[in-house]
């Protein structure tokens, strides 16, 4: 600081003033102060502004998830990248970590707040009975929820929404026209709540169209598992002639292992992948799919969580509803399977 002073010819107080966005100096000395500190190459201490209370700039983003399944899945690495956007702007550093469940997840926020690590969370994987949103509240710790929904309240967390209602009612709707009556649905992990909101979702279009011959099958997101549920449920008699698989990964497995069975996609079966992506347009047949904006998804959490920082209000935030766009897996029900 006093290097700077003595650069820019002005006193360590306005230094401090200027670096830290405080009053007490003019526009003008503000900005000469931040340019002869990057001519200079200062940079904050983030352990000294979390001593002092200013912060640590840094927001925390912790994944209840298996690891293995992290690396190819698409949706988070796209996720990651819009947040990563926002930050760099704010100058903010992500601290990312992967652990295996909710009570690990929430041991973090615990030790993270005890340090002073964060000063405010991304939550995902909303839970169907969820601890985080109120030891949250309890921490005093500013967060947002990714992919909750439109009517979680929680002092000082916002929510950032897709409709996986709307979308899954989308792609029933697309089957049932072709003429699908048995229709399976490849599910993730049991105990999120998008997972159960696209189940009700895909029992009540069942009911409503009177449909009895459709299902929801919970997984863990793998392609091991996508292709040993394809294959269980092929082998059934009759066998379903629509696959819904909650991601893209396990759509492709579940192609593959449709035909070392002997079914061919969409002839005898057809398919549709939740989640868009190089994979589903590399595969063939190309794979009819849910594409939505994850960067931009991403991008508004990261937002959200930057206003919540600035001290703005909680907010509910809905994003676009993910658009089915039809390839070749998708087909009409031939006369004999019906």
């Amino acid at each position: 600081m006093k290097d700077i002073a003595r650069h820019a010819g002005v006193s360590q107080s306005a230094v401090s003033f200027a670096l830290n966005g405080r009053p007490g100096v003019s526009e003008d000395t503000r900005d000469r102060v931040r340019r002869v500190a990057e001519q200079l190459g200062w940079r904050p201490s983030t352990a000294a502004r979390a001593l002092s209370g200013e912060g640590a700039a840094t927001v925390g983003f912790v994944l209840a998830r298996p690891a293995d399944t992290l690396g190819v899945d698409s949706f988070f690495l796209q996720l990651v990248s819009g947040i990563q956007e926002v930050l760099a702007e704010r100058h903010l550093g992500l601290l990312f970590q992967v652990v295996e469940d909710v009570a690990d997840e929430c041991a973090v926020y615990r030790r993270w707040w005890a340090e002073h690590r964060v000063d405010g969370l991304l939550v995902a994987d909303p839970r169907t009975e969820d601890p985080r949103p109120g030891l949250l509240a309890d921490l005093g710790l500013p967060a947002v929820v990714i992919g909750g929904a439109p009517d979680d309240r929680h002092p000082g967390l916002s929510t950032v929404w897709a409709d996986d209602a709307g979308a899954m009612a989308a792609v029933v709707d697309e089957l049932h026209g072709l003429g699908h009556r048995r229709i399976v649905h490849i599910a993730g992990l049991d105990g999120l709540a998008h997972t159960q909101r696209r189940i009700r979702t895909l029992r009540a279009e069942a009911e409503r169209r009177g449909l009895t011959e459709v299902r929801s099958v919970t997984t863990d997101y793998s392609d091991a598992a996508g292709a040993a549920v394809t294959r269980r449920m092929l082998s059934q008699d009759p066998a379903p002639t629509a696959l819904i698989y909650d991601n893209d990964v396990m759509a492709v497995a579940g192609v593959a292992a449709a035909a070392e069975l002997g079914f061919s996609v969409p002839g005898e079966v057809s398919v549709v992948a939740w989640e868009d992506s190089a994979l589903c347009r590399m595969v063939r047949p190309r794979l009819s799919a849910l594409s939505r904006d994850s960067v931009e998804f991403g991008r508004t959490a990261a937002t959200e969580l930057t206003a919540l920082l600035d001290g703005g209000p909680a907010r509910t935030v809905r994003v676009p509803v993910p658009r089915l766009i039809g390839r070749e897996s998708t087909g009409a029900v031939r006369a004999a399977s019906t």
